[in-house]
């Protein structure tokens, strides 16, 4: 009999086993990821950093060597305790649980960086969720996405699209429980054109495997 299909994504993202999504969905984009994480440093050198969505801390890893400073948060206690292990140095890196759709932390930032973390938004929410970092990091703070483009593989097989025209996957684990998640794809226009009237200074940079938006909040 097969298992009913899981929707529970801060769940799957708990309990599967530990990797990196750039690895799972683009394992060619080497390269790409490297101008990413250089752009990532000229952007974010010497900011107070509200990272959303940190996961393990891989990117927190990264903009521990140069930020200011770094919040970096996560809904799963559990890949707060992962990204720890890490040991970044405590006067630059804290910790906080917190849903990313709705960030109640404390502190003073002039940016917000997530990673792999967009493309799990909806649709309908993505204009609430800038307004709530807005409240956060202020107009004019520096927003700064990373995500995934759409590379046809096996493992990026989109299993339906719901009326708001977001798309879903289907991710089983070792142990054969399958997870519907969340996973939205988008072109450099649809950035513009859903995010241009709520953010100025716009720049996305598009490539095979990725995508970076920079902005500032109006």
């Amino acid at each position: 009999m097969i298992k009913p299909v899981n929707t529970d994504m801060a769940e799957y993202y708990a309990v599967r086993n530990n990797f990196d999504e750039e690895d799972i969905e683009n394992p060619d984009g080497a390269d790409a990821l490297d101008d990413i994480m250089e752009n990532l440093r000229k952007f974010m050198t010497d900011q107070h950093v509200l990272e959303l969505a940190c996961g393990d801390g891989y990117w927190t890893d990264e903009l521990a060597e140069y930020a200011a400073s770094v919040l970096a948060t996560d809904i799963n206690p559990t890949l707060i305790e992962q990204a720890k292990e890490r040991e970044l140095p405590e006067e630059i890196v804290q910790f906080a649980v917190a849903d990313a759709l709705d960030p109640q932390v404390e502190g003073e930032f002039n940016a917000c960086f997530a990673g792999f973390w967009w493309s799990h938004v909806k649709r309908q929410d993505q204009v609430e969720v800038i307004g709530r970092i807005r409240k956060i990091i202020g107009q004019d703070g520096l927003l700064v996405l990373v995500d995934n483009s759409h590379v046809e593989t096996e493992k990026t097989v989109i299993a339906r699209t719901d009326l708001e025209g977001n798309t879903y996957q289907i991710h089983t684990l070792p142990n054969g429980e399958r997870y519907e998640i969340l996973k939205n794809y988008y072109t450099n226009s649809t950035l513009r054109k859903r995010l241009g009237p709520l953010l100025k200074d716009m720049r996305v940079h598009h490539s095979e495997h990725y995508w970076m938006l920079t902005a500032r909040l109006r």
